[in-house]
């Protein structure tokens, strides 16, 4: 049987909830080795993401090795628009206010080290050690993907593969009716990234939403795992599904991060269509929203694709898969 390497992977996240899910997936499979993690502004600001990354390192005991950096603290040109009305504050849930029985902090505040590397010396560095052998996974706005083809694209080139979370191709968006939360924070940023060549997959809310637990279902899930890190996932998702019981009715906690992951781990999952997809920048009522050009037209009428565009989902096996990797019974 032949013994296949690891997808080497730099995750670019703004810790936010499913941002952590999408984290603690990637640590825990052996399909991926993680060997950078960024942080950029979007759930919360950048430097409220740096501390929840690193409370979470913390807690999972990453890879030996792992860099981690600091990236961009605004869009390029809009100003900050965070989600911590659905993340929290801390954007982790409010961990902070959780306590143990002698009236402790259940998850104890960490210490940032002195010297923090930026995103770009990371992903530098990555190349430098790897060459073109790395898969980018964006889960927060593409603000420091447009940064570095601006500053140094010769980085972002030599990437492998670059797996987007973000966009609402033929679903509604989940921050304004067209528009999903990445694409609105920084439209600017994605709209740079979606022109330049790059060998990009789309992963949408159009199959993210698909993916999805109740409340009592993932109580399931945690209560009939032995890992001592399922307490994490109940404390953090609570608030999450608070949000979505209360605004969104549906009462799902969808997995949007953690299915840009999968697409990493088993590619198979999702069935995929070359597209032509760009995002509104300057509309009163669309910024953010993200626009295919799905007509029916000859191949010469219509621009050429410039990414792949994840259409549909085996949604059964990735919830299974998450289940296993996030709530292992053993």
């Amino acid at each position: 049987m032949q013994n296949i390497s690891p997808t080497k992977v730099i995750i670019d996240t703004d810790p936010g909830v499913d941002d952590a899910l999408a984290i603690l997936l990637a640590l825990a499979s052996p399909e991926l080795d993680v060997v950078g993690i960024t942080t950029v502004c979007g759930n919360v600001p950048v430097g409220q993401g740096t501390k929840n990354l690193f409370r979470l390192l913390n807690l999972l005991n990453p890879p030996p090795g792992l860099l981690v950096g600091q990236g961009a603290a605004r869009p390029l040109e809009e100003a900050l628009e965070t989600a911590v009305h659905v993340h929290g504050s801390d954007g982790l849930g409010e961990l902070d206010a959780l306590l143990t029985a002698e009236g402790t902090m259940r998850y104890p505040s960490v210490r940032l080290p002195p010297l923090l590397s930026t995103a770009q010396d990371v992903w530098n560095e990555c190349v430098r050690r790897y060459q073109e052998d790395i898969t980018l996974i964006t889960l927060g706005p593409l603000t420091n993907v447009a940064v570095a083809l601006k500053v140094n694209p010769l980085t972002v080139q030599k990437f492998r593969s670059v797996i987007v979370m973000g966009g609402a191709i033929g679903v509604p968006g989940n921050v304004s009716p067209v528009a999903e939360f990445n694409m609105y924070v920084d439209p600017h940023a994605a709209h740079r990234v979606f022109q330049a060549v790059l060998p990009l997959t789309l992963v949408p809310l159009d199959v993210t939403t698909r993916v999805g637990v109740a409340r009592d279902a993932l109580k399931t899930w945690t209560a009939a795992s032995r890992d001592p890190r399922v307490r994490l996932v109940a404390d953090m998702t609570a608030k999450a599904f608070d949000f979505a019981e209360q605004v969104e009715g549906h009462g799902l906690l969808y997995f949007h991060d953690p299915t840009a992951v999968l697409a990493a781990i088993e590619s198979s999952l999702l069935k995929t269509e070359p597209l032509h997809v760009d995002v509104e920048v300057v509309g009163r009522v669309s910024r953010g929203a993200t626009v295919a050009d799905r007509r029916h037209r000859r191949a010469e009428e219509k621009a050429n694709p410039n990414m792949q565009v994840a259409v549909d989902i085996d949604a059964e096996r990735a919830l299974s898969i998450l289940r296993s990797r996030l709530c292992p019974w053993s």
